[in-house]
């Protein structure tokens, strides 16, 4: 019986983390005013820069993210790993391709200046 209450605390725990995790992109908005979020679609993404374009990694591969869906700041809550790169919006998996629709991508703000001087960023 106790080793019951054991494996679902840490079930209760496991799914509970998550969705606090994910309350760090509840207030995001794009520049129309929409939610950048919607139900668990942003997630921490590295980021680099490639000829002055944003590349974010997602699912084991680079995709070239709109200049129009970034935005530069610092998101409370954010734990770091990906040096404060965010990656928000919808994948679409198909036979032969998988396609991923931005919605918003976060960068810190020092990003900014990083790219205008040509430097790169913390993403590889």
């Amino acid at each position: 019986m106790a080793s019951r209450l054991a494996v679902l605390s840490v079930a209760l725990i496991s799914l509970l983390h998550p969705a606090q995790a994910h309350d760090i992109y509840s207030h995001l908005t794009n520049a129309e005013g929409a939610r950048c979020c919607d139900d668990r679609d942003c997630r921490p993404a590295s980021y680099r820069f490639i000829a002055g374009n944003l590349h974010m990694f997602l699912d084991g591969q680079w995709i070239e993210v709109p200049h129009s869906t970034v935005q530069y700041r610092a998101l409370l809550g954010d734990t770091g790993e990906t040096g404060g790169g965010h990656w928000c919006g919808m994948v679409y998996i198909q036979t032969f391709a998988t396609l991923y629709l931005t919605r918003c991508a976060i960068l810190p703000p020092q990003a900014a200046s990083a790219q205008v001087e040509g430097l790169g960023s913390p993403g590889r």
